[in-house]
């Protein structure tokens, strides 16, 4: 697609790279990328995606703005609020770059929709806050083929990493289930630096820029953790499963995916590090911690297997006793009981906060 001379003009700083050139602006100016979600992560990745230039975007996103969104969602004003956020954020895109074509979707994303948009758009950015939307948009990536850029925010801790791109690691690889929906509260729940949104989705928008380009080094297989408070960055690599979770189109479209990522796991029973130290001496205890770790346990009724060790131990494990979970900090102890209760164990009863819990 040639650039006109407005084009030009404005793309000047881009054309003065040799890594971007004039071939490669005519490449952003063909590209065409979705962004799911005009919130705290989709508002950054929108502003430098019409910035620079990218020829088609889309936006869904049904939600409309409230007073609380103003503190990180910058593309929106006091006088938005009530608009769809959507519809809002193409007026403003347009006023941006009036040299682009800007798509609003004011409706909610959905696997009976997925498809049918995935395949109309180059790249997908996911700017969601929760498992039922990254699992569809995951999903929907994969059926489609098209690459997905990851972001997500907690307080002051950013994720940013890149899958389906060329045959490369998707969503399920670092999450192959949803975690349990008390496990992972919202920004609404949990609160989050304002700022933070900003420095993640301009990442996501550099990972779409890199892969419309063909240059750098994509975060395909990676996982970008940017930590606010230390201005540090951490990096993971994520192995690809071969035993990733897989749906054909018909089966994608009738799954129930609010059911699975929001479903109640089995309520765990737990009980003090106070009343542990209170039991009698013939308690059942299971600790599952590496036998190096301290505080040593003198327990009389002691089964101690390593937590990596349980599933080829389990005939060790009482079913019709009370067996009381240990570990340091109550976290390798709970992932324990709720792998047995999948066995069938209903008799297993956590000590919160661990050995050291309450010294933390």
């Amino acid at each position: 697609m040639n650039l006109s001379e407005r084009d030009k003009t404005r793309y000047n700083r881009h054309l003065l790279l040799n890594e971007v050139g004039l071939c490669g602006q005519q490449k952003i100016k063909s590209s065409k990328v979705l962004v799911i979600g005009a919130g705290g992560l989709g508002c950054p990745s929108l502003l430098y995606l019409a910035a620079a230039g990218v020829g088609t975007i889309g936006i869904i996103d049904f939600d409309k703005v409230e007073e609380s969104n103003l503190q990180r969602q910058v593309l929106f004003e006091t006088k938005d609020i009530g608009k769809n956020k959507a519809t809002c954020a193409k007026q403003k895109l347009d006023s941006l770059n009036p040299l682009i074509n800007i798509i609003a979707y004011n409706f909610a994303l959905s696997n009976k929709n997925a498809l049918d948009l995935f395949t109309q758009f180059d790249i997908i950015v996911d700017g969601t806050d929760n498992f039922t939307s990254r699992y569809i948009i995951n999903d929907a990536c994969f059926l489609s083929k098209r690459p997905l850029i990851y972001g997500s925010i907690h307080k002051f801790e950013g994720q940013v990493s890149v899958f389906h791109f060329k045959n490369g690691p998707s969503y399920r690889c670092l999450f192959p289930t949803p975690p349990s929906p008390e496990s992972t509260p919202s920004c609404s729940q949990a609160g989050v630096l304002g700022v933070l949104p900003g420095v993640i989705g301009s990442m996501q928008c550099n990972e779409a820029l890199k892969i419309i380009l063909g240059i750098g080094d994509v975060l395909s297989g990676r996982l970008s953790i940017y930590d606010s408070l230390n201005a540090s960055m951490t990096e993971f690599i994520i192995p690809k499963s071969n035993s990733s979770f897989q749906l054909s189109a018909e089966e994608f479209k009738t799954f129930d995916y609010k059911t699975y990522c929001t479903q109640t796991k089995n309520k765990i029973n737990a009980i003090s590090l106070k009343k542990f130290n209170s039991l009698s001496k013939d308690a059942i205890i299971l600790d599952v911690r590496e036998q190096w770790e301290s505080p040593v346990l003198n327990a009389e009724r002691l089964i101690h297997i390593p937590l990596a060790l349980l599933h080829v131990n389990i005939s060790k494990i009482p079913k019709k006793k009370n067996v009381y979970v240990v570990c340091q900090k109550g976290i390798r102890s709970q992932k324990a009981i709720t792998e047995l209760q999948k066995l069938g164990y209903k008799n297993l009863i956590n000590v919160e906060g661990g050995l050291l819990g309450n010294r933390s």
